[in-house]
């Protein structure tokens, strides 16, 4: 995650271990349920689309999948969501930093890979959703549709630094980046682990109208951008107390997305494998 750069004193190094470690701690969690992910992607969606099976590709309860006759929106919907495999296969390598101090051309090119393909996801989904109609609740098509706009701007910033050799703050614009390429993910997860935590769908409505249904489609990119920023401010700040805090937030960040994971698994996933 993000370096610091100025000496720490004595007193708040054990805080800054502590505070970094909890953000691997995340991320090795994370990681494992994105693998997850990829791998229900591959089973559910890959084996059909390569057998040409399209139509079941709507086994998995999707809101728009496959429709006869429109082989263009067919096609985007294949690209869009095998390709989210590889995004997000990709992302997870660039946050890896043995990759970039070892393999540096290989986290340039999967770097390049991963934001051409992000901007390409982000079109498209937006063009799913408006212009062929996969969408259900308007408020929340807005949500999930902003994500996409910022994925651009992200992109764009990283990419700007990055040519500038501005490393630092390429990199940080980076992590904002995978935070949004990965929003309708946390969707998932914050809508299971919401689920099992209320013991109900408390708030979803049939259409996806309900008012928690409008709150994570804004929520799945908001709040998890905010406890990236409050991470990478800390990380920065010699506050011991501060970093005490934020390690609390990222351990509790932890147990919500492990239990997000597990519900997607149960529920979402594995009924599709």
């Amino acid at each position: 995650m993000s370096d610091t750069k100025t000496p720490l004193a004595p007193q708040p190094r054990a805080a800054q271990l502590a505070l970094k470690s909890s953000g691997i701690l995340w991320f090795l969690v994370a990681l494992t349920g994105q693998w997850l992910f990829v791998a229900y992607i591959a089973v559910a969606y890959g084996v059909t689309t390569a057998a040409g099976d399209y139509a079941a590709w709507d086994d998995t309860g999707l809101i728009m999948g496959f429709s006869a006759g429109d082989a263009f929106g067919n096609f985007m919907f294949a690209a869009h969501v095998l390709l989210a495999a590889v995004v997000t296969v990709g992302g997870s390598f660039q946050l890896i930093p043995a990759i970039r101090r070892h393999v540096p051309v290989l986290h340039r090119w999967n770097g390049r890979i991963f934001m051409t393909i992000s901007v390409f996801m982000a079109v498209g989904g937006l063009w799913m959703v408006w212009g062929r109609g996969a969408r259900l609740s308007e408020i929340g098509s807005i949500g999930l549709s902003i994500d996409g706009i910022l994925i651009l701007v992200a992109s764009a910033i990283a990419l700007n630094f990055a040519m500038k050799r501005q490393i630092d703050r390429h990199r940080r614009w980076a992590m904002r980046l995978y935070i949004l390429v990965n929003a309708v993910w946390f969707y998932r997860l914050g809508f299971m682990a919401w689920i099992i935590v209320m013991q109900g769908p408390v708030g979803v409505g049939e259409n996806l109208d309900g008012p928690f249904d409008i709150s994570i489609s804004f929520l799945c990119y908001l709040l998890p951008l905010a406890v990236l920023e409050i991470y990478m401010r800390t990380c920065d700040s010699r506050k011991a107390g501060a970093k005490w805090m934020v390690t609390g937030l990222m351990l509790l960040s932890t147990v919500v997305t492990a239990i997000g994971i597990f519900g997607a698994w149960m529920f979402m996933w594995s009924p599709h494998m």
